[in-house]
């Protein structure tokens, strides 16, 4: 390796985001690389119970992780989707669910036929016609069978819902076998050099020195590199997303172990639901401009199916985005770079977006200016396009029960989803532009969910005869039907292939 490549990488924080970068990178960089963590015990990470979405299954790919040995570490379980209850209306729900819906046919996507029927009431709800929206209400779950081509088996696309503590353990042992260092610390100063502000070292309370050439801010929300030492601003987006806290616990596990995460619409926010192998996890996401933090505690403890593990923990945030993730010779990974609420399950596949950016733009130590701005594009391009998928879930309602669902209803917002929603409202058209993280189908599926109703669809669906529309629609759904009926519950598919040690 030549003299100019950085050698000394010092990440700052622990938690799933300096646990994910630290694995990440031990894994990818050259030997001669030296990585150092440090963590603090007395500033800890938000550590929640975790929902993912599928590209996680890449990261843990690109690191040559055993799935069912990380499952069992974890005391995960799959996902095939998100539920929202009471989000379009009161009694409304539907799931988000990840993989295909229906089948095209003669190059037209199938939500125009299935639009085309369901003015005539020769359709059912379209969550009738994936297998990923089927499976979850009856607790079904099995991994996709790609030997199966041409069967919704072969199309099941699922995530994993993990103890977040547990997952940056489970990635702590992986880093420190590949010889990540880490101390144990707060740290106190943070060195920087003249005349350019580079940062050189951090000092920590117990007198240590630990110098590196390039720094990753795992720091969560005090952002200690990138905003506290070298002063770097962020975007306010809680006039979009004016959800500012959340109160979390664990309670016992109910019920059947259902393969999705439920977000339910409360008056102010909503709760999360997220089943793990030995509890649950719950949480209420909510305005505190609309809402007092006790009356949001009363709401989540009323509505929850188990005994509560915990007493309720407080955290407050505020949605938006750092105006740079790169700046000099440090990068923001995770809660220091931005924060999106959990509402889709973004925030470790940022964190991992963040890190294949990285990789990808890997820098020498001359730290040249165009990969930078490079890095600061993608990113907030990334950060926006996630923040208008969330934003649609709060605009796209009818209710009127409470003044924070009014202020919602009535936003303006972003001109990019503005687009998105005019497009989609005259003839049901989506389009996924550059590289943005929801595809057509996520679109479809909560624009629909959420009770957007196009006044057209593509003219060609309207050449189909129509008993022939009738009967290829029919023909999805029930077959659809008969594969869940064969795939095992997800209780029966965890016993037999990664179940954890019982707490």
């Amino acid at each position: 390796m030549s003299l100019n490549h950085v050698r000394q990488i010092v990440i700052v924080g622990g938690g799933t985001a300096g646990w994910m970068s630290a694995a990440a990178l031990s894994k990818l960089l050259p030997s001669d690389c030296r990585i150092h963590l440090v963590e603090s015990d007395e500033i800890g990470s938000i550590g929640v119970g975790e929902a993912t979405i599928p590209n996680i299954k890449n990261f843990n790919a690109a690191l040559e992780i055993d799935e069912d040995e990380f499952v069992r570490a974890t005391q995960g379980t799959f996902k095939l989707g998100i539920e929202f209850v009471n989000w379009g209306a009161l009694g409304d729900r539907y799931i988000h669910g990840f993989g295909k819906v229906g089948q095209e046919l003669d190059a037209v996507a199938f939500h125009h036929y299935w639009l085309r029927l369901q003015r005539e009431g020769l359709a059912s709800d379209l969550g009738d016609y994936s297998i990923n929206t089927v499976a979850p209400q009856h607790a079904k779950f099995m991994r996709a069978r790609p030997d199966m081509a041409g069967s919704p088996l072969a199309d099941i696309a699922s995530a994993f819902q993990f103890d977040a503590s547990l997952y940056a353990r489970f990635l702590r042992g992986y880093a420190e076998k590949r010889g990540v260092l880490r101390s144990q610390g707060k740290v106190v100063e943070v060195l920087q050099r003249e005349p350019d502000g580079h940062i050189t070292a951090v000092r920590l309370d117990s007198g240590e020195l630990i110098e590196g050439d390039f720094f990753v801010d795992c720091s969560g929300m005090h952002a200690l590199l990138i905003a506290k030492t070298l002063q770097v601003g962020f975007e306010d987006w809680s006039h979009w997303l004016p959800c500012d806290r959340a109160i979390a616990v664990p309670c016992e596990s109910a019920g059947p172990l259902l393969p999705l995460t439920r977000a339910t619409a409360h008056g102010a926010g909503w709760q999360w639901r997220i089943p793990l192998q030995h509890r649950t996890g719950n949480g209420h996401v909510y305005a505190s401009r609309f809402m007092g933090d006790a009356e949001a505690s009363d709401i989540l403890m009323r509505n929850l199916d188990g005994k509560p593990l915990a007493e309720p923990r407080l955290i407050k945030f505020q949605p938006g985005r750092r105006e740079r993730s790169w700046e000099r010779n440090c990068v923001a990974v995770g809660l220091s770079s931005g924060f999106l609420e959990p509402l889709e399950s973004t925030s470790i596949h940022l964190i991992q977006t963040a890190l294949a950016r990285l990789v990808s733009l890997f820098p020498h130590r001359g730290f040249d200016a165009a990969d930078i701005d490079e890095y600061n594009r993608q990113t907030q391009f990334e950060y926006e396009r996630i923040r208008d998928f969330i934003i649609l879930h709060y605009k796209a309602t009818e209710r009127d029960d409470s003044a924070f669902w009014n202020h919602c209803r009535l936003m303006d917002v972003p001109a990019t989803l503005q687009r998105k929603i005019d497009l989609y409202r005259s003839n049901a058209r989506i389009y996924r532009e550059g590289g943005e993280l929801f595809a057509e189908l996520s679109w479809l599926q909560v624009m629909n969910g959420q009770g957007i109703r196009p006044s057209g669809y593509h003219p060609f669906a309207d050449q189909l005869p129509k008993e022939e529309a009738v009967a290829f629609m029919a023909n999805v759904k029930e077959v659809i039907a008969r594969c869940v009926k064969v795939m095992p519950t997800q209780a029966d598919f965890i016993a037999q292939h990664c179940a954890a040690i019982k707490v």
